[in-house]
């Protein structure tokens, strides 16, 4: 009979997700405060146990092989299950990680107050924090890599009913113009040919191409990384931008850009069907405040 594989270690799992994250073990065992022998020996436990390497070291670098790809994806669920049963056995004292990923915009002009309030009533939740695209943000929330989600549904697209969800914020998407642009009533009437927008996945660059698309010739699209970028192309005269209207009033140059509202959309509190966590309602609540 085969001697049987020893079960799977949640503690090495971690460390493992962490030199895969860090890239590195010196920054992982940084993060994790341990020493890095620690690390380096449960990551060869690991290896040893399952039979595979999971890493290729150059130099001081760690790159995941192909089978480390595969059990980040499983380590990824395994940690996420494990802290919500941890959170579900406790009577209702909001504790633990919560690992909330957010549009940047989202996360620019409506968290900053939310969470400081978060983190004044439940000092013991350990929030998360990463911004990314609505499509990567849902994509992660799928593979457990994120507890919860603020995103704006895509327009037309039918609700997943694998993810629950409650509206939080409701955000104006004004389309953004050269200083001096004639009013706009259509699509028609803009004159800069280039649309500066995030990368694809990005539900408001949706809302502007679709608004766009009767527009003759197309328009020319300007992938930036940040509002910031986004506004200072726009100001320069050659293109125009779609921004929420909460961003755009953090910014000290937006009376110097003509302004045109598009249209409305909610943004969404969204989280796994069937999860719950203490943290997750207590989020939910300062939200709500």
């Amino acid at each position: 009979m085969d001697k049987a594989s020893p079960p799977l270690d949640l503690a090495a799992l971690d460390i493992f997700r962490t030199v895969a994250a860090e890239g590195s073990v010196t920054r992982a065992a940084e993060r994790l405060q341990r020493v890095q022998s620690n690390v380096t020996t449960r990551v060869r436990q690991l290896e040893a146990d399952l039979g595979t390497p999971l890493f290729l070291r150059e130099g001081k670098r760690m790159a995941l092989t192909p089978e480390g790809e595969v059990l980040r994806g499983y380590a990824d669920r395994l940690l996420a299950l494990a802290e919500e049963a941890r959170q579900a056995v406790r009577p209702g004292q909001p504790t633990g990680r919560l690992r909330l990923g957010s549009m940047e915009s989202t996360a620019a002009s409506r968290l900053p107050a939310p969470l400081a309030q978060l983190h004044r009533q439940w000092p013991g939740v350990a929030l998360e924090l990463s911004t990314a695209p609505t499509r990567e943000l849902l994509e992660r929330l799928r593979a457990h890599a994120l507890d919860a989600v603020l995103v704006a549904w895509p327009p037309g697209q039918s609700p997943d009913p694998a993810l629950e969800a409650s509206p939080v914020f409701a955000e104006e998407l004004i389309l953004v113009l050269p200083t001096g642009h004639p009013p706009v009533s259509g699509p028609q009437d803009v004159v800069p040919g280039t649309l500066a927008v995030f990368e694809p996945g990005c539900t408001y660059r949706g809302v502007a191409q679709d608004w766009f698309a009767t527009r003759t010739p197309l328009m020319q699209t300007l992938e930036l990384g940040s509002y910031h970028a986004i506004l200072a192309s726009v100001a320069g005269g050659g293109s125009v931008g779609i921004v929420p209207r909460s961003v755009l009033q953090l910014s000290p140059h937006a009376a110097l850009l003509a302004q045109h509202p598009l249209t409305t959309l909610q943004t969404l509190l969204v989280w796994r069907h069937g999860y719950r966590s203490a943290a997750l309602d207590a989020l939910q609540q300062v939200l709500r405040d």
